[in-house]
């Protein structure tokens, strides 16, 4: 088996640390893992002023820093966003872009754009009710639609450890013209289990799959936070996507 070098990015109000189940099970099979948290999302980050170009400016310089080579670059639902963002720059570094339920931008796109009309009226009452312009996903939706195969208790374990997500990132669009001209080597893994979006012209797929010509489409069980209660199923998804 070839020995890859994964960076693993995480979702809207998570960190890196949501990663660690997984890069457990990567590195016992011989892997190199970077689990990077995004400017606004570490604890005591003020994220105010965190736009969408900080953090991808932030992922390209944390590859180039680490002069990391031959990159499995994987996004995690909003993370679509900074990992397309990243990609054109970091081109000659990748091997191949990995979106696990994941939104795939086009130029000109914000998240709350790609996300259902009521979705995106949860996040602007979110953001007016908070003093540090952030949002940050009610509880009951991310026991029902997040997180809905894990204990309730678990459920509240997590959701006390997520962070607030700074607005400008969802809120915001790139110019992904060079990303999309470039046609990098891609994979999408869908989760079975992920309902976080609803059926139907928002489900992430055939929606966002079908943006990424000629990329293998590969299944993975367990919710959108599948990371942490499935971890070693999608590990070895993330594994068959690097193969591509």
């Amino acid at each position: 088996m070839t020995s890859r070098t994964f960076v693993l990015v995480h979702g809207a109000c998570d960190a890196g640390w949501t990663w660690r189940p997984v890069a457990l099970h990567l590195r016992a099979r011989g892997h190199t893992v970077h689990t990077p948290t995004l400017p606004g999302l570490n604890t005591g980050d003020q994220p105010a002023n965190v736009h969408l170009a900080d953090t991808v400016d932030y992922l390209a310089g944390y590859v180039e820093r680490a002069d990391l080579r031959q990159v499995v670059l994987v996004g995690h639902s909003w993370s679509g966003f900074p990992v397309s963002g990243a990609a054109a720059r970091l081109a000659t570094r990748i091997s191949r872009l990995v979106y696990w339920n994941a939104f795939v931008p086009h130029s000109g796109e914000t998240m709350i754009d790609l996300c259902p009309p009521q979705l995106g009226e949860v996040f602007r009452a979110s953001v007016a009710a908070s003093s540090d312009n952030s949002v940050k996903f009610p509880f009951e939706v991310f026991c029902t639609a997040l997180m809905q195969d894990a204990t309730a208790e678990t459920q509240k374990t997590i959701y006390s450890l997520l962070e607030r997500q700074p607005f400008h990132t969802i809120s915001e669009a790139l110019d992904l013209t060079e990303w999309e001209r470039l046609q990098l080597p891609s994979s999408y893994v869908l989760g079975t289990d992920d309902i976080s979006m609803p059926p139907g012209e928002f489900a992430w797929a055939p929606r966002f799959p079908q943006r990424l010509p000629g990329a293998p489409l590969i299944y993975t069980a367990g919710s959108h936070l599948a990371q942490l209660t499935q971890p070693e199923s999608l590990a070895e998804a993330l594994i068959r996507a690097a193969e591509g």
